[in-house]
């Protein structure tokens, strides 16, 4: 099978992202080899290997006649430190790897952020070809070229902007994952559906598959549930591809817009901003990215209705949809001083102070710099 392909737009820069349920018939073709490469390393994780899916990917770089090595990395947002990306610089210079050769990342956001940014410091920059394995890389970590590393002080810090060669999204791969992995993508879906896309809440409203509750609605209770499948039974082939190729769409069409987040590319951060200070304050470790994002949108909703903006309809709505999805409505209690000093030193701060995103309906984001107490409020409704 071919797949679709959408063009993210940057002129001598652009690249196609393929989706597709099933490796395409040339996985080689889809990955967008460099004419003149002749060594790849890839990276990838443990349990993406057991699964099978970076095998597919280094058969079609052997190939096409490249010499292949793969390195492995943690698993989680602990892998993203300066000690684990001095290994893949280490393995890159063992290879050795030249400037006309290739990193490809075959796995979630994780591998994707981390191999990206080895990319882009290696040798002040050789082509990534992006392979991503979760739900969350398919339709945002994977795109638009963000790569980077975290710190003790916040999510991301140090990093680069360095486009990918291509990226291929085999959603078949996404039948593999635990469901907590699978259902933390959810929460980038339902922030497109708000910045961009309405119809894609109505989709997982009416399509995606749920059972039983299964103690949703905050991080303590929901996060006991199994690890065999989503709640309530598999997601088909066909529901997953139109997620990921819509929400790939919507990336695509802000990074062409606005590539460095000058401007329309930071309602991409809706949720993110209080998200990233859960993440930071719990260690990368009892919160998945995809979970924070939904406690984050919670409060941005919030934040939007102290302002006036947002009506108690839309909360109402997208709560009950993050319920149903096994996604949390509610965060952890942390200490406000932290949550602030988090917050302050992440990337969405301007001269002016903590810029949020909030929406004053669907399709219709605002980026912001409110009023702390404001904010404060937002947050008290949200978190312990």
């Amino acid at each position: 099978m071919s797949g679709e392909r959408v063009e993210v737009a940057l002129g001598r820069r652009s690249y196609p992202v393929t989706v597709s349920a099933g490796w395409p018939a040339d996985i080689g073709a889809a990955l967008g080899v460099p004419g003149g490469s002749s060594r790849a390393l890839v990276v990838s994780q443990a349990p993406v290997a057991a699964a099978g899916h970076a095998g597919p990917v280094v058969g079609a770089l052997v190939d096409h006649g490249l010499d292949v090595d793969t390195v492995e990395v943690p698993d989680g947002e602990a892998a993203k430190d300066v000690a684990v990306l001095t290994r893949l610089w280490q393995a890159a210079a063992d290879l050795p790897l030249a400037r006309h050769d290739v990193i490809v990342a075959v796995g979630g956001g994780v591998v994707g952020d981390l191999a990206g940014f080895a990319a882009a410091s290696y040798h002040r920059g050789i082509d990534v070809v992006q392979v991503p394995t979760t739900l969350l890389a398919q339709v945002d970590a994977a795109i638009g070229g963000k790569t980077g590393i975290n710190l003790p002080q916040g999510k991301n810090l140090v990093g680069a902007f360095h486009q990918p060669r291509a990226v291929l999204c085999d959603v078949a791969t996404l039948t593999t994952l635990p469901a907590r992995v699978l259902t933390e993508g959810l929460g980038e879906v339902v922030k497109y559906g708000l910045i961009a896309d309405p119809g894609l809440l109505d989709v997982l409203e009416e399509r995606w598959p749920v059972g039983e509750e299964l103690g949703r609605g905050s991080v303590t209770g929901r996060l006991g549930g199994s690890a065999d499948g989503p709640p309530g039974g598999e997601p088909s082939l066909a529901l997953l591809e139109e997620l990921v190729l819509r929400s790939v769409r919507v990336k695509a069409a802000i990074v062409a817009a606005d590539e460095h987040e000058g401007g329309q590319r930071a309602h991409l951060n809706l949720g993110h901003t209080y998200g990233h200070a859960v993440e930071a304050l719990t260690g990368y470790r009892s919160v998945l990215h995809g979970e924070a994002v939904a406690i984050g949108l919670c409060v941005a909703l919030r934040l939007g209705r102290q302002l006036g903006r947002t009506d108690d309809a839309l909360i109402e709505r997208v709560g009950s949809l993050l319920a149903r999805l096994g996604l949390p409505t509610r965060g952890p209690k942390l200490d406000r001083a932290e949550v602030w000093r988090a917050m302050a030193g992440d990337k969405k701060v301007d001269a002016s102070g903590v810029r949020f995103v909030v929406v004053d309906e669907p399709g219709h984001p605002a980026l912001i710099t409110p009023p702390p107490e404001a904010v404060d409020a937002a947050i008290d409704e949200v978190a312990g």
